[in-house]
């Protein structure tokens, strides 16, 4: 059987969702301080390897390959381990799926970083994208309660969510923030200036290759070239858009535009145009861009304001702007053949009610399910590191080695740390400790 041009296309675009996950490696490392960059990037590389090796297995089949249970997922049992689909062209879309599966778990660590133990995170990977993102996937693009002839969908109406407004933003933001309150705040949260992103670059490479990424991640599952067009249109527009609105507000506010609120603002305005990508016309990606943009670069000094530790405004990005994007489609999705559409485009109230309802779902079982999994994980083996490790660096304490040299001390690519490291690093560990609490104490 000879590749279609349609097959051709969606492994295109699975490639470049794949890259999207070590992009967003780039993107986090730099966000961190220097001491935490490796174990950032390896709980999105981790992500990669533990979420295929589930796809392989029975996720693939919960979110969509296996016979309907009740509308709630696939059967597991149903193609276990893809061997049903050898022969067949199943494994394209299979694998597709599974890039989106890996990046909405990666896109999670962002929101505790510095302060997860790696084996824990470990744990937790396999577990939530199996009863948390498989599932929900089912729901909206497996034919489950959310579809056309789910239980839900049949009565309030099927939710727009081309690409993952729900699936994956509106999902990885409420887990993140689940997350983030069991886990607590980072010591010096707010105060401490090293927790500051120690490498800018990065992160703008890191926006960059997702950016270049989002075209696949967008437009995989476009039908037709008219479609496909618009998508990357819409998906050059919004974030482009975005950007303007995130550095706009940044100088207002602040008195000048910092090319980090650059690289967040692009973030922002590409979450907000994935469920909408298919659906609304460029204009609208630019005004939808613009306030994902705008709205994003406000919610992420609120964690100050209400003291969660969402250390790289996972909640503030893909939380807010998948939630934007996903409410917009009930205002500004187009009408389809002159039918239906958002209520900007006389399609009544239907489709927006469609979308609220979509969100309050997704919302209320990810929120349920991480705190069962988070805490489960928290009460038995521990799901933070200890206060000295936190102070002496994540990465050399859970990885034994470190993202850059200082002192030639040989802690860049060791397996051991270094003796004198280790011991110099745990014993200034307990004296900056010990001297942060007697300043706290004296504030």
């Amino acid at each position: 059987m000879e590749l279609t041009t349609t097959q051709v296309w969606m492994m295109v675009c699975a490639a470049l969702v794949l890259l999207m996950t070590p992009a967003l490696a780039f993107f986090y490392g730099g966000m961190t301080r220097a001491k935490s960059v490796l174990n950032m990037m390896m709980m999105s590389f981790s992500a990669i390897a533990l979420v295929t090796v589930v796809w392989v297995l029975w996720g693939n089949s919960m979110a969509g390959g296996g016979a309907n249970v009740g509308g709630l997922f696939g059967n597991p049992a149903d193609g276990f381990g893809m061997g049903s689909m050898l022969g067949t062209d199943g494994f394209i879309a299979a694998g597709y799926g599974a890039t989106f599966a890996i990046i909405t778990v990666a896109l999670i660590s962002g929101a505790v970083a510095d302060r997860v133990k790696f084996s824990a995170w470990l744990v937790f990977v396999p577990v939530w994208v199996t009863l948390v993102y498989a599932p929900i996937a089912f729901w909206v693009w497996g034919g489950g309660i959310l579809g056309a002839e789910g239980a839900i969908g049949s009565v309030v109406g099927e939710a727009i969510d081309f690409a993952g407004g729900t699936v994956v933003h509106i999902n990885a933001g409420v887990a993140g923030l689940i997350l983030a309150l069991i886990l607590g705040k980072r010591r010096g949260f707010g105060k401490d200036p090293s927790q500051r992103p120690h490498n800018i670059p990065f992160v703008m490479l890191g926006a960059a290759l997702l950016w270049f990424g989002w075209f696949g991640f967008n437009g995989g599952a476009a039908s037709t070239a008219e479609e496909a067009g618009l998508i990357w249109v819409n998906t050059l527009a919004a974030p482009s858009a975005a950007l303007l609105g995130w550095i706009l507000v940044e100088r207002f506010r602040d008195g000048h535009s910092t090319s980090l609120g650059a690289a967040s603002g692009i973030v922002a305005g590409l979450v907000a145009i994935t469920p909408a990508c298919a659906n609304i016309s460029p204009v609208a990606a630019i005004g939808l861009g613009l306030i994902a943009g705008v709205a994003s670069a406000l919610a992420v000094g609120l964690k100050y304001r209400w003291g969660y530790d969402d250390s790289l405004d996972v909640v503030g990005v893909h939380l807010v702007s998948g939630i934007i994007g996903t409410l917009a489609l009930g205002f500004i999705a187009l009408p389809v053949d002159g039918i239906g559409g958002g209520l900007f485009y006389g399609g009544g109230f239907a489709q927006l009610w469609a979308q609220i309802v979509a969100c309050v779902v997704v919302m209320a079982f990810t929120a349920v399910m991480t705190t069962i999994i988070g805490l489960a994980i928290h009460r038995t083996m521990g799901f933070r590191i200890s206060t000295e490790e936190e102070i002496a660096g994540i990465d050399l304490m859970q990885h034994a080695e470190t993202g850059y040299e200082f002192g030639g001390l040989g802690t860049g690519g060791t397996f051991v740390p270094h003796p004198a490291t280790s011991a110099h690093l745990k014993s200034s560990a307990t004296e900056k400790d010990a001297a942060r609490a007697k300043e706290e104490v004296s504030a």
